[in-house]
């Protein structure tokens, strides 16, 4: 690779995957409307195009992605209860966004398009952990619309041997993490800002749900692997995650504050990645320790 496009490189992740590819010597073209990345997040040494690629015109954007060996597609609306309360938007941006970017990778002669997926579209699945032959059976209308995203993907491997791939993330944690309630803001960046005014940890549920978290840096190695790997994926679908899970409460003791239960919400119980692919087929798996990065960020001796 000697040339990309990274959309929504503003990002939590796709500015730790800028971060990551420029490092490597590579040129890196950002698309990104700022309407939830942000500014200071963007490497100097990338050019940044502010379009929404939901509304882009497609000529337009093809011609700026001429020459790019390879797109990260990262760029989503990505809040689950707003999409369940106002799902027109979502789709515009998560389904049409992707269908234009696909459209004008295929048009330019992109080499290879890595897309964002996402583990919510198992829903509340019962097999565990879950592999990604499981049955999609998504609860929000974002789960819904990351995954017909795939499944664009697949069509356009198929039709115009535009070669993808695929990368359904688990829960990810890192430094940006966003805290406006996106379906990256976990609860520990909720957290945080609870922790630095010393309040109570705000737990929705019961918290025994349990998720396997996972980190940014971790993602951007999945994403470098699957740029570089000589094979042809066509859009096959892989696991990023740890394969271990932890319930949200174990998470607040590590942290050590008093609990507060409120706020109900239809979630998954469990996410848990069978990331056996990942690591057979990809060669990738995930190497950062979770309890450490807990420990750091607030600043808590984990026994």
């Amino acid at each position: 690779m000697k040339k990309v496009v990274v959309t929504g490189g503003a990002g939590f992740i796709g500015s730790h995957l800028v971060d990551k590819l420029i490092k490597m010597g590579i040129s890196v073209s950002i698309i990104d409307d700022l309407s939830s990345g942000k500014i200071e997040n963007i490497n100097q040494n990338a050019d940044l195009w502010k379009k929404d690629l939901a509304t882009v015109d497609i000529d337009a954007l093809t011609k700026y992605m001429q020459g790019v060996d390879c797109v990260f597609h990262c760029a989503a609306k990505a809040r689950v209860q707003p999409s369940i309360e106002n799902p027109l938007p979502f789709n515009k941006a998560n389904v049409d966004g992707t269908l234009k970017t696909l459209i004008a990778s295929n048009k330019s002669g992109v080499k290879k398009f890595i897309y964002s997926a996402s583990s919510s579209c198992y829903g509340d699945t019962k097999i565990l952990p879950t592999p990604e032959n499981a049955p999609i059976d998504p609860l929000s209308p974002y789960a819904l619309q990351k995954y017909i995203g795939e499944e664009y993907c697949r069509l356009f491997s198929k039709l115009y041997e535009l070669d993808t791939v695929c990368l359904r993330y688990f829960n990810i944690y890192g430094e940006r993490m966003p805290s406006d309630g996106s379906a990256y803001s976990l609860v520990l960046s909720v957290w945080e800002r609870q922790y630095k005014n010393n309040e109570p940890l705000n737990i929705t549920n019961n918290g025994n749900q349990r998720r396997d978290f996972t980190h940014v840096d971790d993602v951007v190695e999945a994403n470098i692997i699957a740029a570089t790997n000589n094979k042809k994926f066509n859009g096959e679908s892989f696991n990023i995650g740890t394969g271990k899970s932890l319930s949200i409460n174990e998470v607040a003791d590590m942290i050590g504050r008093e609990k507060i239960y409120g706020e109900k919400r239809i979630e998954p119980f469990e996410t848990l990645a069978d990331n056996k692919k990942a690591i057979l087929k990809l060669g990738w798996k995930p190497k950062r320790n979770f309890k450490k990065f807990i420990e750091g960020r607030f600043r808590w001796k984990i026994l």
